[in-house]
């Protein structure tokens, strides 16, 4: 049981860490405009 939950555990900081990380490289934008390209894409604008 306990072996499972330290797995969950470094699984999440894991996670937080590499989220942290796209963050500060700034993968959000770049994220957010093919999102936004695709998007208008779709409706038939872009």
């Amino acid at each position: 049981m306990w072996n499972t939950k330290k797995s969950g555990f470094l699984l999440l900081l894991l996670f937080l860490v590499v989220l942290v990380i796209g963050i500060n490289a700034g993968e959000v934008a770049a994220v957010w405009e093919k999102a936004v390209n695709i998007c208008l894409s779709c409706v038939g604008i872009g």
